[in-house]
């Protein structure tokens, strides 16, 4: 058995981690750790793992030894503090948080205010996008794990930029579920403010953006640009982002369906389907892509569960590949669908 560590077991990517973790079939999970509950126990804290974890908070991760790899699901610019001590001892890391995601340090600082403080390991994070970047996720050592929006919009516009057929403009609508802004109460999360409502935020500064913008070019010939405009809907999980291309050439349904279905007919986790849907995905890793054709306009959907293949569920399916094991293991159950 492997042993693993999660820094941050109280918010909700970290204890979505307990649980995906508490049952999966090739990892001991030995440590979290929690400044508030340090020595309560975890079934206490998270009532739900009763019965599947019978271990207690530590305030440090240090206080257990012998720790294969550690998930740092912390705010960012505490991961930066952390990540150093566990890469210098050894330990693999995937970092939930934002600090190891965007390779240029001024870039960080533009979107996050502050400097990155750990630009040595930094250049050799890798982005952790498992259907995209596969073999550079297989043995690393540190793997920054993609933000929800993110994927969803990234799994959606890749194909489409690695054939060839849209320009490098993106308008990404994109609508999150509650659960996205974390554990920490706002005004804007308050149920009488938010239940009944749809709600745009950080329309032009969301930090998601410039990560699209750096994935993407990775398949675009030219800088791409982004337009982000996100909106928080009154569900608690699920992501869907529907992303406007202009195509460079005709092209019609049938020819963006084979794009899709030849990059995704492979994959245990990303399917094409005609009619995306948040239900289909929530509780589970697998997300949904579509598409459909209007005039020289292509618009290409993903829908995703933002705490499971958004967050926590693609940070265990980099740590399968990282690790040597089965990528798909502890991960293998389908959608609610209702």
């Amino acid at each position: 058995m492997t042993n693993v560590g999660i820094i941050g077991g109280t918010g909700y990517t970290g204890s979505e981690l307990s649980r995906i973790l508490c049952v999966h079939p090739d990892i001991e999970l030995t440590a979290l750790t929690s400044r508030q509950n340090a020595g309560k126990k975890v079934s206490d804290v998270h009532t739900f793992l009763k019965g599947y974890l019978d271990i207690s908070f530590t305030e440090k991760i240090s206080e257990t030894k012998d720790l294969d790899l550690v998930f740092v699901a912390t705010p960012h610019g505490v991961a930066m503090e952390e990540v150093p001590a566990l890469m210098d001892a050894g330990v693999k890391v995937v970092d939930l948080s934002g600090d190891y995601r965007l390779k240029d340090p001024s870039e960080y600082k533009k979107w996050y205010g502050h400097d990155h403080t750990d630009e040595k390991y930094l250049k050799d994070a890798v982005y952790g996008l498992p259907e995209l970047f596969r073999d550079k996720i297989k043995g690393a050592g540190l793997v920054a794990n993609p933000g929800c929006y993110a994927t969803s919009i990234i799994l959606a516009c890749a194909p489409l930029m690695k054939a060839g057929v849209i320009h490098d403009h993106v308008i990404a609508d994109a609508k999150s579920g509650t659960s996205g802004a974390g554990m920490v109460p706002s005004p804007r999360l308050h149920h009488p403010f938010c239940g009944e409502s749809v709600i745009p935020y950080s329309v032009g500064t969301h930090r998601h953006t410039p990560e699209v913008e750096m994935a993407v070019d990775m398949f675009s010939n030219s800088k791409s640009n982004v337009t982000m405009i996100p909106h928080l809907i009154p569900i608690v999980r699920g992501i869907l982002s529907s992303c406007y291309m202009k195509a460079k050439k005709d092209v019609d349904n049938e020819t963006i369906t084979k794009i899709f279905e030849k990059q995704y007919e492979k994959e245990p986790f990303v399917h094409y389907v005609k009619e995306p849907s948040i239900r289909a995905v929530v509780g589970s890793n697998h997300a949904q892509t579509g598409s459909e054709v209007l005039g020289d306009t292509v618009v290409a959907f993903g829908v995703l569960d933002n705490l499971v293949k958004g967050a926590s569920g693609q940070a265990v399916q980099c740590m399968n590949l990282m690790l040597g094991l089965k990528e798909t293991a502890g991960l293998n159950t389908p959608g609610l669908g209702v």
